[in-house]
């Protein structure tokens, strides 16, 4: 959809406020990520139960894509910086408390109180950046350093995590926001200018309810799915979750003011770059997901250095956003992004066939993957926010960031589930190896239990448990594959030609 007014170069006053823009991207994004190396200490100092353990990694990500779509809707009813600034206020202050958390419950608050407020932060940034640049060519400029630090940010949580664990406690993973914090809040109200709908209707409480009826029990439903099955929880949460959608959308078309306008998916650039978006962070996630295993356990790398063997896909994401910008001017973009989902596919090809896994394999697979990622998040963004009215740029924004936070827990849950699964079913466990309990689930546990037994019998579990889990990696990946061809040609029927 065009500007009514001739598009204006952005000047150096919008490319400062758009790094001012991109501090907050990185608070989330890390914090999405840095907290899995700390749970290990996080379990000897504050003895969570294992169902704590769970709600301490989920809450975050359940939070933050349950309450997105109804946070974008306030920030172009509010004032998108104005929700921007409270958003970063309150996650400084809870990233404080969670650093200082006596006890697993009051950690689990403080976890959800972050979603609660990053949730006020992504859909604020990407909508004001549409608003800030008007002219196509520095959005798409803007909008790939946006897609860069979200990605970027992602990958150096582990990366930042394993150095601050081996340096400071485990309260230290959160208690880096407080400075970024510090430093946005000023930049943020001296630069970036505040934006809204101009002809906003009444906050909708009702709405905002059914919202979070619906996106909430569909990410705890997936996550329950991964650990448990099919179940009476997974299908109530389910359920749930449709009702309350059907609803809300019912009510958004009957609705003169919408807190969501739906009419945007019936554009099918829109909700072809949308989906794009999700399935692009279902493959990142998913490859991050067994990546890390696969490097620490069965090819036995310390967490730094396996977090390191990550970075140079890392460049390859943020490269390959900021050359979308000039590939995009000479190539259709359902080229691109079709293009782009074929390199995920082999990333993951190149991880898992090509004989037994090395550190230079999976390094080389992220790398392929890394561009594929790349060029994807930053033109699906672009055609997102281009293909709705300025005024509804902050719905267009949290419909994308859902669609982003709804892959990353498909990936884990559903590509995690493959993995897991085959390496359940062949796992070959020696007669006097055999225990009770949930020795045998993971890898990890495995090699552990492997590491009490006799040299023998032990050597034999490791073998088998690598074996195992190669297995599932190949399977996995055959799964993400499909996918990501599955993706290509949603992209290649849908984008603009």
């Amino acid at each position: 959809m065009l500007d009514l007014q001739t598009p204006t170069r952005a000047g150096r006053r919008e490319w400062a406020a758009l790094a001012a823009l991109l501090l907050p991207v990185l608070l989330v994004s890390v914090d999405n990520t840095v907290l899995s190396f700390a749970l290990p200490a996080i379990s000897t100092a504050l003895a969570p139960t294992g169902a704590q353990l769970l709600w301490i990694v989920d809450v975050y990500a359940l939070m933050l894509a349950g309450l997105l779509i109804a946070m974008g809707s306030l920030g172009d009813r509010l004032g998108r910086r104005r929700l921007l600034l409270i958003g970063a206020a309150g996650f400084g202050v809870v990233s404080v408390a969670a650093a200082f958390s006596p006890s697993a419950e009051t950690l689990i608050v403080t976890r959800a109180l972050q979603g609660f407020f990053g949730a006020m932060l992504m859909p604020s940034t990407l909508s004001l950046i549409r608003n800030v640049f008007t002219h196509a060519d520095d959005r798409r400029i803007a909008i790939a350093a946006w897609a860069a630090m979200f990605s970027g940010g992602a990958a150096l949580g582990p990366v930042l995590g394993g150095w601050l664990l081996e340096h400071y406690w485990w309260g230290s993973v959160f208690l880096i926001n407080a400075p970024v914090v510090a430093l946005f809040i000023p930049l943020a109200l001296a630069l970036v200018p505040e934006s809204r709908d101009p002809s906003p209707g009444p906050i909708d409480p009702t709405s905002i309810a059914l919202s979070l009826g619906a996106m909430l029990p569909v990410v705890y439903g997936i996550k329950h799915l991964a650990h448990h099955g099919i179940d009476d929880v997974t299908v109530a949460s389910f359920a749930l979750a449709v009702g309350c959608g059907y609803a809300f959308v019912r009510r958004q078309v009957r609705s003169r003011s919408p807190m969501l306008d739906v009419s945007l998916f019936r554009h099918r650039v829109f909700s072809g770059a949308v989906v794009a978006n999700g399935l692009s962070l279902m493959g990142l996630s998913g490859f991050l997901f067994f990546g890390a295993q696969l490097l620490q356990l069965d090819l036995g790398l310390s967490p730094m250095r396996a977090a390191l063997v990550l970075v140079p896909g890392l460049v390859a994401t943020v490269l390959a956003g900021f050359v979308a910008v000039a590939l995009v001017r000479r190539f259709p973009a359902r080229v691109l992004v079709s293009g782009s989902f074929v390199a995920a596919g082999a990333g993951y090809a190149i991880a898992a066939f090509t004989g037994r896994p090395t550190v230079t394999s999976v390094l080389v697979a992220f790398i392929v993957m890394g561009v594929g990622i790349g060029l994807a998040e930053t033109l699906t963004n672009d055609l997102v926010l281009s293909h709705a009215p300025p005024h509804r740029a902050g719905a267009a924004s949290a419909i994308s960031e859902t669609a982003y936070e709804i892959g990353a827990v498909l990936g884990t849950a559903v590509l995690g589930s493959i993995l897991t699964a085959t390496y359940r079913a062949n796992l070959d466990v020696p007669q006097s190896a055999q225990t009770s309990g949930e020795s045998h689930e993971t890898l990890g546990a495995t090699l552990d239990h492997a590491a009490t037994l006799p040299s023998g019998v032990g050597a034999a579990l490791a073998d088998s448990a690598r074996h195992a889990f190669d297995l599932g990696v190949q399977h996995t990946s055959g799964a993400a594959i499909v996918v990501s061809l599955l993706a290509a040609v949603i992209c290649w029927r849908t984008l603009p030609r």
